[in-house]
């Protein structure tokens, strides 16, 4: 498990703090991590609950792409009508 990471929960204020400590920034996670070289106890104030480690190649604690903001949304009322941005449905 040479490749695991340590995932912390890191307030946005104390970002700086970790980094300096060696704490690196999971972009795909958006979370920051213990990298497997470096001490776990430095990062205790951060730790998560849990405290598992992650493999970069365990698919099962990543977020689901689905869960993403910015995806459709669509109503349940059968009577909507989605506005496309040439004329407005009510004319």
């Amino acid at each position: 498990m040479a490749d695991a990471k340590t995932y912390l929960n890191v307030p946005y204020a104390e970002k700086d703090a970790a980094k300096a400590l060696g704490a690196r920034w999971d972009a795909a996670i958006k979370k920051w991590y213990v990298p497997a070289n470096k001490d776990i106890a430095l990062f205790a104030q951060w730790q998560t609950e849990s405290g598992l480690a992650l493999s970069p190649n365990d698919e099962s604690r990543k977020p689901k792409a689905d869960s993403a903001v910015g995806g459709t949304t669509r109503s349940s009322d059968k009577n909507f009508i989605a506005y496309d941005g040439d004329q407005p449905p009510w004319d």
